[in-house]
């Protein structure tokens, strides 16, 4: 059991952090919070506030730095639970999460470069706001599930691989959605479009697969 061989209080910190943003986020932009939390199933949220989307967005800062802070404690517990028991070590933990905060971010401006490269920078930011959407929500889902499997419900295999294939029923939404909205596209430009997939989409999940596994030795 999870509880059994870490020590809960960084984790509460961290969790306590990923609320604060979402309350602070709350607090700030009520209206469009409203919006963002019934984004599955009903595309107003992604065609009212793409329009008036900014580099440095302050709503969507809020909700990254929860996603982060949630995807990282829950890539913690998947580790200690499915390889490999270890005590909780603050050192190893935010390593973690500076290296996934890195990897998200770097991959957002790297999309961006490549928008200005080929001057498709319109539909590039179109397509990050949905995908940046989508990943927020994914942290907001995960913020209450981490707490629950940290301090009441054992972290078991079935527990573990049910909530990522919620993880990647959700993410898996946003790409369709995306992909839908620029079928006819991509569909012309195939091979670039599947080289972007290996690069861009399935490449960084494997090098943080990688990370997860080799960020206790």
């Amino acid at each position: 059991m999870l509880r059994e061989v870490i020590s809960n209080d960084w984790f509460t910190i961290s969790l306590m952090l990923g609320l604060a943003a979402v309350a602070l986020s709350k607090f700030l932009y009520a209206h469009r919070f409203s919006d963002f939390i019934t984004v599955i199933g009903n595309s107003k949220y992604l065609k009212i506030y793409a329009r008036d989307q900014k580099f440095i967005d302050g709503f969507d800062a809020l909700f990254f730095t929860n996603f982060i802070i949630s995807v990282s404690v829950f890539f913690y517990v998947c580790y200690v639970s499915l390889m490999e028991p270890v005590d909780f070590d603050q050192n190893q933990f935010s390593k973690l999460l500076f290296g996934v905060g890195i990897l998200f971010l770097a991959k957002v401006l790297l999309e961006r470069l490549i928008g200005s490269l080929f001057e498709i920078d319109a539909m590039i930011d179109t397509y990050l706001f949905q995908k940046t959407t989508y990943k927020n929500f994914t942290g907001i889902v995960l913020l209450p599930i981490n707490c629950v499997l940290i301090y009441a419900l054992p972290p078991s295999q079935p527990i573990i691989y049910g909530v990522i294939t919620l993880i990647v029923i959700i993410n898996l939404m946003g790409f369709i959605s995306s992909f839908k909205n620029h079928q006819k596209l991509l569909l012309n430009n195939i091979f670039y479009f599947i080289l972007y997939l290996c690069a861009l989409e399935i490449g960084p999940y494997l090098i943080l697969a990688k990370l997860i596994i080799d960020f206790n030795a």
